[in-house]
């Protein structure tokens, strides 16, 4: 659907975002985060060329972004703000029609649209569509917002940080809204977050950026256990107070707890079998063989080695809670 191909944003000779390439799926939740400075909302923005990118490409269902009509390519690409940017002047109705009016839609399927999209985030259309902006609360503001880009049907909606302004209830509430319309509308969402959480609960994929580049793109289930290094894993210790990444053999190895003699033994695990799975065969057996497969060397782990590497992270542990 939308495909990134060597992107780079140049600004005075430093690149702030650097040899971006991936593949946004047709009808994705996918989320772009990172800290401040990684590069995301510039990003974001290149989609719909309200930033021009320097040098690669950016296609959408296989066309290059340069090739389209710039109005065209706008209209077909809905985009919420975290400042909302609704006209205060003009009526909640006003506001959602601003793209369907462009585009000279009839009067009868403006107004089925309105009520349509006014009750899909549980606002009843009379009371609210003849509303002033001013008249709102900060979260029916941000879910007119939210409407007003899917009014004209476009097949990609953006959203740059929309809840980070909200109460946790408002913005618990929206993010479900946002769910729900995503999945009935079937649109692909590009959405920027500097929340880890909010990216693990509404992201099908997660990109995660730092200093330009992609650290690591997957699943929310695939970057919480297998973070692709330290930084990914800080990243996450950090932006998700209570995830600890589940310890293997391979970081018993690292840590140089193994025997390099082989030892009598009738159990087998890899590197990579959770600590957990070595604690319950070590129960049984006096130690336990390990084959490693990067380099096929074979490890032996004995009830002693495992002891003394549960030591060592409860003093790790202890050390970290006192800090």
């Amino acid at each position: 659907m939308i495909r990134f191909e060597k992107v780079y944003k140049r600004y005075n000779d430093t690149d702030v975002v650097s040899n971006f390439t991936l593949e946004i799926k047709k009808g994705e939740f996918f989320v772009l985060i990172g800290p401040s400075g990684s590069g995301k909302t510039t990003t974001l923005k290149m989609i719909n060329q309200l930033i021009d990118l320097t040098q690669g490409y950016i296609r959408i269902e296989g066309k290059p972004i340069s090739d389209f009509n710039l109005q065209e390519l706008r209209w077909n690409i809905g985009y919420v703000l975290q400042q909302i940017a609704l006209f205060p002047n003009m009526t909640v109705e006003e506001n959602i029609l601003i793209v369907p009016e462009m585009k000279k839609w009839s009067k009868e399927k403006m107004n089925e649209r309105v009520v349509e999209l006014l009750e899909s985030v549980n606002l009843d259309p009379e009371k609210y569509r003849n509303r002033r902006i001013s008249e709102l609360s900060g979260g029916e503001q941000q879910r007119i917002g939210v409407v007003r880009a899917l009014a004209a049907d476009p097949d990609i909606i953006l959203m740059d940080e929309p809840f980070s302004a909200l109460d946790p209830i408002t913005r618990s509430s929206l993010q479900q809204d946002v769910l729900k319309l995503q999945r009935k509308f079937e649109k692909t969402v590009v959405f920027v977050t500097h929340d880890m959480q909010e990216a693990v609960d509404l992201g099908d994929r997660i990109c995660l950026m730092n200093k330009g580049r992609i650290e690591q793109v997957g699943t929310a289930e695939d970057i919480l256990e297998h973070p692709a290094n330290d930084f990914v894993q800080q990243f996450l210790q950090t932006g998700l107070p209570h995830y600890q990444k589940e310890s293997v053999v391979q970081d018993m190895i690292d840590a140089g707890y193994y025997q390099n003699e082989p030892q009598a033994s009738s159990a087998h695990l890899t590197s990579q079998s959770p600590i957990k799975e070595l604690t319950i065969s070590l129960s049984e057996y006096e130690a336990v063989s390990i084959s490693n497969q990067p380099d096929t060397k074979t490890y032996t782990i004995t009830r002693a080695d495992l002891i003394h590497f549960l030591a060592q992270e409860a003093v790790a542990s202890k050390a970290g809670d006192q800090r």
